[in-house]
């Protein structure tokens, strides 16, 4: 290693200097540590940037079941934006050995947006079971008098025109005494809460049968699909495309 011919006349700046360099090998063992400390440091902070936009922007779920055909279908991957209605702090968390280590069950918006909409789809904390996540579509808010005869949705006395985004598969009534899927109500959505039902309409486990949603236990507004998994028939097949990048409305 060459090095710069130094003075031999004494000087104050001279004397300051140390007589050698550290070895060779120190200089790389400082390096490999430095460079381990960077990964690692870069590492922690993508985790923690990954854990703020899950909790507090926009978060991700994938549709396991058929409760919302046509507008979403089993293997949909959406995107669910948090703060669609408000700037949300969780509460009530529960801390366990997984990955996210977090689980909060509610929720207090501290910065109020606009408030769901007749027609938002929503995520939110399944009122039986509230480690589980559910989706479907706000009908009625509060305030409104919901009521459903032979399978027709009623709010407020007047019918509310849903065939655009739903399917009825049954042809057979259910008489209200026996099951509320085809006659229910009336009855008037509490303040603070929202009726919720699915919209493949004979095949979902909704406000119909476990009551309302509370504001506190909304996570937030789907509005996007970002891929979607068929995984049946020919390979080719697989992948929906079509989907991919689709509006949820």
């Amino acid at each position: 290693m060459s090095q710069e011919p130094q003075s031999t006349e004494p000087s104050e700046t001279s004397l300051d200097k140390p007589t050698s360099e550290p070895p060779a090998e120190s200089d790389s063992s400082y390096s490999g540590k430095s460079i381990f400390r960077e990964y690692a440091e870069a590492l922690i902070i993508a985790i923690i940037l990954a854990l703020t936009i899950r909790v507090f922007v926009v978060q991700a779920f994938k549709i396991p079941s058929g409760s919302m055909i046509p507008t979403l279908l089993i293997g949909d991957h959406i995107l669910v934006s948090k703060l669609a209605y408000g700037f949300q702090l969780p509460k009530d968390c529960e801390f366990k050995m997984a990955f996210p280590p977090v689980t909060c069950f509610s929720s207090t918006i501290v910065m109020n947006f606009d408030p769901p909409d007749r027609g938002d789809v929503i995520v939110f904390r399944y009122p039986d079971d509230e480690n589980k996540d559910f989706i479907k579509r706000v009908i009625g808010t509060p305030g409104d008098v919901i009521e459903i005869q032979n399978k027709n949705v009623l709010i407020n006395g007047e019918s509310f025109v849903d065939k655009e985004f739903t399917q009825r598969v049954d042809p057979g009534m259910i008489d209200g005494r026996i099951n509320p899927r085809d006659n229910f109500g009336p009855i008037t959505v509490p303040a603070d809460s929202y009726f919720v039902m699915g919209d493949n309409r004979d095949q979902s486990l909704d406000s119909r049968f476990w009551g309302f949603v509370k504001m506190n236990k909304i996570k937030g507004r789907a509005f996007l699909v970002y891929w979607s998994w068929k995984g049946q028939g020919s390979w080719t097949d697989w992948v929906r495309w079509n989907r991919i990048g689709k509006s949820i409305n």
